[in-house]
């Protein structure tokens, strides 16, 4: 067994387990009300293949199709329900691990669906988790998403492309270690960022062909590991201004008692993978005195870099506040120094944001409309400050007053406790917004361990200002 290089599998196997990368191997299922579509490979084996599928734990014979593609679709299936599926060579020598999925009405387009009982990928995790979109140089759309679950190592991220503006989706690779990742594209170029566990090591790596193949990452700061304080961030925007690239991140853990927060950036003419070229400031911690804070114990956390509209950089953050009165509708504002980056940050004011707490958001500037575009997971029901089944297009113009423009997901009739939608990543593409939703709908394991992440368009979003 040779030493590897990179960062990326096609598929990742721990050691013990090796020998499974030749076998064949799904790598993607897209489960629809009556219908499945799969993806699959083998690289051990280019002869006739076959998929062979049945009721989850029914002592009916397997239904047996041979595949003709590497993509596949199953019709006629019984909606609601929970399938089994594998796929094996016609000669025997080897079958992929038994995959699990359940029919059901979909949302959006599903870029990636994980059964919550299904055991491939238990050496990361069993719940998909951190989408993160970014539009790449050819136009195509690259999407990722990690696999984790609580007391879980937490460290794989899977790769899908779609080339028709996020109608279909088509597996790429895998990245290990990787969690918490955000993909940015800068000076042409695609680049990771991520962290190798829950709180582990801050890393960054590049791919020089949209993602297909990437360099070992190099570590920006030292982790200290799921048990222990360290770099906490969910998939963030990265953006430029004055002269630099920011991001928002964290630094502490649940455990310990919260999250100080600060900023990262870096040169935008500097190599991204000399760590050396990258500042951050010292970490804030939340003070329950500062002006506006609701009464409990609460804290900031998962900030988006941008530019005020003052000209200087600051980080809005999403506001825990769950066990506080108020219980939501705030979230947190910090300022930055864009003459000393590595200064501290400091307390600037808590804006009116429903959809700012307790839950992470994407926060974007858009220059054609000069405003501040979110979006959130609003609370429709006062009783449920953590509800995250209705998702909201919000704008501000000033970072102080945010407004609910459009509902774009409305589930408040289903379970708060099972169905979410959350931890959206979105771009701006000319007249609309691309979006990945980390999505637990159709018996997820709860609203916050999501079985599918969805691919969704919100078309000529600048109709919605002041609406």
């Amino acid at each position: 067994m040779r030493g590897y290089s990179v960062w990326n599998y096609s598929p990742y196997r721990p050691l013990n387990q090796i020998e499974q990368t030749t076998l064949p191997y799904i790598c993607r299922l897209a489960p629809k009300e009556t219908t499945v579509e799969l993806e699959w490979l083998d690289c051990g084996c280019v002869g006739r293949h076959y998929v062979n599928y049945r009721v989850y734990s029914s002592s009916e014979n397997f239904t047996r199709l041979e595949l003709t593609d590497r993509i596949a679709t199953i019709e006629g299936l019984v909606p609601e329900s929970d399938y089994e599926l594998y796929v094996e060579r016609e000669d025997g020598s080897g079958r992929s691990d038994t995959r699990l999925f359940r029919t059901g009405a979909a949302v959006g387009t599903v870029v990636n669906y994980l059964h919550p009982e299904d055991e491939s990928y238990s050496f990361s995790g069993r719940y998909l988790c951190s989408p993160s979109l970014v539009m790449l140089p050819s136009g195509g759309l690259l999407a990722a998403m990690d696999v984790f679950a609580g007391q879980s190592p937490q460290n794989l991220t899977l790769l899908f492309r779609s080339d028709d503006g996020g109608l279909h989706w088509r597996y790429v690779t895998e990245l290990f270690p990787c969690f918490w990742g955000k993909l940015f594209c800068h000076r042409g170029e695609l680049y990771m960022l991520a962290t190798s566990t829950e709180y582990g090591s801050l890393i960054i790596g590049k791919s020089q062909d949209e993602g297909q193949t990437w360099s070992a990452p190099m570590t920006i700061l030292p982790g200290g590991g799921c048990t222990g304080q360290g770099p906490h961030k969910a998939p963030m925007p990265v953006i430029e201004a004055n002269g630099r690239l920011y991001t928002a991140i964290d630094y502490g853990s649940w455990k310990s008692g919260g999250h100080a927060n600060g900023l990262l950036s870096i040169a935008t003419e500097a190599d991204l993978l000399v760590t050396d070229n990258w500042l951050c400031t010292s970490f804030l911690p939340f003070d329950e005195n500062w002006e506006g804070a609701a009464i409990g114990k609460g804290g900031g956390l998962e900030g988006n870099a941008v530019v005020g509209p003052d000209g200087e950089i600051y980080n809005v953050l999403r506001y825990q506040m769950a066990n506080c009165v108020p219980a939501y509708g705030k979230a947190v504002v910090l300022k930055g120094d864009r003459t000393n980056p590595e200064a501290p940050l400091t307390f600037q004011w808590f804006a009116e944001f429903n959809g700012g707490s307790n839950s992470k958001f994407d926060l974007l500037y858009d220059k054609r409309s000069a405003v501040y575009w979110a979006i959130v997971s609003e609370v429709v029901d006062e009783t449920k400050p953590t509800q995250r089944n209705v998702l909201s297009l919000a704008m501000s113009r000033d970072l102080r007053t945010f407004s609910i423009v459009k509902r774009l997901l409305d589930y408040r009739h289903e379970d708060a406790d099972a169905v979410g939608f959350q931890y959206v990543s979105f771009l701006i593409d000319g007249d609309d917004i691309l979006y990945l939703s980390r999505t637990a709908i159709n018996q997820a394991h709860n609203m916050h361990d999501s079985n599918y992440i969805t691919f969704h368009r919100i078309e000529r979003f600048r109709q919605y200002l002041d609406s």
